[in-house]
């Protein structure tokens, strides 16, 4: 905040506001905000009325800290909660003193910013959509730990999913599944709901990248994608895999490999020093001398977070990115590609050690054939 100029930091991100605070609930699609000021010890959280005891419940902050916002703001076209919000920055004499907003985060909404500039004309509002995403970039031991078992949820309902995609089974319910797997965990502990629902595009839909389920049946000679992310504690281990089911062509047997080839090529690059456009250079070496091009990006920053998104927001492992690993980043790697009507895609979630990187989960890298 000093960096940036910013006195007053108002937090709408709920992955923000979980970091910050420790408030995990299901409550950001209302008006709800976390107040950092500079010069305080602690911030404020301000929401709903009727969600102020999970505040209490969930936070580390005083009860004085945590301040309900009255029913009567809340889907009303007269008044709204940030008007509430705003009203108490002016009475704490916060009011003049430069505040930062998220303005490209998803729950903070124009009506919002609207109210807020209404409510506060003499303020000087700055972006700060992604300073608190900057700073959660490096994780702790702790924060490493919660991926590691999310890492084992995912490598489990991994296991399930492509266990139950058969003939005449409809995707729907390999899904749900998965879902038991993800949420019901291991013998020591259960999981959090995942910020992005599993994903399972089959058929000429693998060449779509973010398709659900439907309740259409697999038939005999079919092929899927299967995109899951084990949570906990609201931290996030994604991994995909791919299946054939039946026969299959040679040329997508080679494509999956040479994904795989990619695939280690880049992790084999991620270390302590390197950049990230360094990580999806290496990618893109192995893969183009067999006249393959991919032009999306490989990677992202990936931690804590709520729907409708688990990526981090920040450092991307792609061209133009000069980013710098350092120990503790942690990344999601989705090399994919494309042949015809089908595509491939084997990710997974690494984390950058002191001498280079090491996956979380341990999964085997193939197309899986059935």
């Amino acid at each position: 905040m000093q960096d940036n100029g910013i006195d007053v930091l108002l937090i709408t991100d709920p992955a923000n506001m979980y970091y910050l605070s420790g408030y995990d609930a299901w409550t950001f699609y209302v008006g709800q905000i976390l107040v950092v000021i500079i010069d305080e010890e602690e911030p404020m959280w301000i929401g709903r009325d009727q969600d102020a005891n999970g505040a209490h419940l969930t936070t580390w902050l005083d009860e004085k800290n945590i301040i309900p916002c009255p029913e009567h703001y809340y889907h009303s076209e007269m008044k709204h909660p940030m008007g509430f919000i705003a009203r108490l920055v002016h009475l704490l004499s916060k009011s003049n003193r430069p505040i930062g907003v998220e303005m490209d985060m998803y729950y903070f909404t124009a009506t919002t910013y609207a109210s807020l500039k209404k409510e506060l004309p003499n303020a000087t509002f700055k972006d700060a959509s992604t300073l608190v995403n900057w700073v959660r970039l490096i994780k702790s031991d702790q924060e490493i730990e919660y991926m590691k078992r999310a890492a084992q949820l995912v490598e489990n309902a991994m296991t399930t999913g492509l266990e139950k995609i058969n003939p005449g089974v409809r995707e729907c319910d390999v899904i749900a599944e998965v879902y038991h797997e993800l949420i019901s965990g291991t013998i020591d502990y259960g999981g959090d709901y995942p910020a992005v629902a599993p994903l399972i595009p089959s058929g000429k839909e693998t060449t779509a990248l973010h398709l659900t389920w439907t309740d259409r049946k697999f038939n005999s000679n079919d092929f899927a994608i299967l995109k899951l992310a084990g949570c906990y504690h609201r931290y996030h281990a994604p991994l995909s895999r791919t299946v054939s089911i039946g026969e299959t062509s040679a040329q997508i047997k080679d494509l999956a490999k040479l994904c795989v080839e990619g695939l280690h090529a880049a992790l084999e690059t991620a270390k302590p020093g390197v950049t990230c456009e360094e990580v999806e250079a290496a990618w893109r070496k192995a893969i183009e001398p067999r006249g393959v091009v991919k032009d999306s990006y490989l990677g992202y920053s990936i931690g804590a977070n709520y729907p409708p998104d688990w990526g981090g927001h920040t450092a991307n492992l792609r061209k133009g990115d000069p980013t710098v690993l350092q120990p503790n980043m942690t990344f999601h790697m989705i090399p994919r590609l494309w042949y015809g009507q089908l595509g491939i895609e084997v990710s997974e979630t690494f984390r950058v050690t002191e001498t280079g990187c090491e996956t979380f989960a341990d999964y085997e890298r193939k197309l899986f054939l059935k």
